[in-house]
């Protein structure tokens, strides 16, 4: 899935989740078997991809949120209003899957503190902000 610029549609917070859903296909997750995807969407209205890929070196693997941000400041956009996290454990849904902490760190330097990040709890939709999730993140 390339990225999308979706123009003259609002991207709603369920769209956007629907949209992360679509990247746990290809996730790679051979040993914790925990796939993630995640939704991106710029100020620009255009939306990024990530999905969580795992290496046997551990320390090597990344998160979906990481990718689709990595990914989107590759394509020179640095300006995001939210993302949409979501995943199974092995093959289970529902389970709520918020960002880790080396995520809110990326997200606190490139996001401001009302960046939307959207997650499922059980099977309702859930919308904090970076603030609510990271009160206090390390920035020089």
């Amino acid at each position: 899935m390339d990225d999308m610029l979706f123009d003259g549609v609002e991207i709603t917070d369920d769209l956007l989740m629907e949209l992360a859903k679509e990247l746990l296909p290809r996730s790679y997750a051979p040993y914790s078997n925990v796939n993630v995807g995640a939704a991106l969407l710029t100020k620009g209205g255009k939306v990024y991809f990530g999905c969580n890929v795992e290496n046997a070196a551990y320390g090597d693997s990344i998160c979906a949120e990481r990718v689709a941000i990595y990914t989107a400041i590759a394509q020179g956009d640095k300006e995001f209003d939210a993302i949409a996290i979501t995943g199974i454990k092995n093959g289970d849904v529902g389970e709520p899957f918020y960002p880790c902490g080396s995520c809110l760190q990326v997200m606190k330097e490139f996001c401001g503190d009302d960046f939307k990040i959207i997650v499922e709890e059980g099977f309702d939709i859930k919308t904090y902000t970076l603030k609510d999730l990271l009160p206090v993140g390390f920035t020089l």
